[in-house]
């Protein structure tokens, strides 16, 4: 069994959720809904009381729902009581708010839409643009992030494709390509930018996405071009690839004048101003690419 967590907004409220493939349906954080709902200022302290009350009145909703370990505003993965589309829509009948019809609306549309998008992945794609918008990323970022998912799953099929195994062979891979451009490891270039349980990869600048891209494309045609076998021969593969972006990656600051990969590399999560003459042709050419994916206004 399979679970992934994300967030869902609900009028640019946040609802912690949870996609169980196996089940193929949606958990929902029952705290968030109530905080949604209520407008309380201590959701927990809102549900406690609610899910006493609803104990005591013999309601079988509660007693089945159960709990998973989401990720706390502290970034710590802490127990907290779920419920599928079924539980919620019960639950929500307790609990007087004048958003319960509208949120039961956005409730049946998020169910429905994770089962679109399985059977069409553009749909997917779609509402991933949707999703970066609302938390404030610019057109320009999400242009390149969604070519570098692109990019990312042609390399991931083509290390399928050469015996290489799902998960630590996975993740070695892709410690060698990031260390071999960045100068880090996936794990050191987290810290750099302060992250903990966050996606490294949301947390890019565009310059980032780019060089990062160019490392995994060229991964990519290396491996078709070799056919290595398995995850060993693959090794060599991921940091040839890397490499390459290491290469542009050395122009680019021998051109701005500073030779610190801090300086390229950034902490924060924004595009830096770096002057367009200065990136070197290779590079260009990746960001040109990614302004071919339009992001609908």
């Amino acid at each position: 069994m399979t679970k992934k967590e994300s967030l869902q907004l609900f009028e640019e409220k946040k609802v912690r959720t949870v996609w169980d493939d196996k089940e193929e349906k949606w958990y929902f954080s029952i705290v968030d809904v109530c905080g949604v709902l209520t407008d309380s200022k201590d959701a927990n302290a809102y549900w406690r009381k609610l899910k006493q009350r609803l104990k005591k009145e013999g309601n079988e909703t509660v007693t089945n729902c159960h709990g998973l370990k989401l990720r706390a505003s502290d970034g710590k993965l802490r127990m907290t009581d779920v419920a599928d589309t079924e539980q919620l829509f019960r639950i929500i009948q307790s609990i007087p708010s004048p958003k319960a019809e509208p949120f039961k609306v956005w409730m049946a549309q998020v169910a429905g839409s994770r089962l679109e998008q399985m059977q069409d992945p553009e749909k997917s794609i779609d509402q991933a643009i949707v999703d970066y918008k609302r938390l404030g990323y610019s057109d320009a970022w999400i242009n390149q992030r969604i070519k570098s998912i692109e990019i990312r799953k042609e390399l991931t099929d083509e290390w399928a494709r050469t015996g290489v195994q799902q998960g630590l062979q996975y993740a070695s891979l892709t410690d060698i390509i990031t260390h071999e451009w960045s100068g880090m490891t996936t794990k050191q270039y987290k810290s750099f930018k302060g992250l903990k349980k966050e996606s490294l990869r949301d947390n890019m600048t565009n310059m980032e996405i780019a060089l990062n891209m160019l490392a995994e494309a060229s991964a990519t045609e290396l491996s078709k071009q070799r056919n290595p076998n398995g995850f060993h021969q693959q090794k060599q593969v991921a940091k040839d690839g890397g490499s390459v972006a290491k290469a542009a990656r050395t122009q680019l600051e021998s051109k701005l004048g500073h030779h610190e990969y801090t300086k390229i590399m950034s902490s924060k999560n924004h595009c830096a101003d770096i002057n367009a003459a200065s990136v070197p042709p290779i590079i260009k050419q990746i960001i040109h690419n990614t302004t071919m994916l339009a992001v609908p206004v």
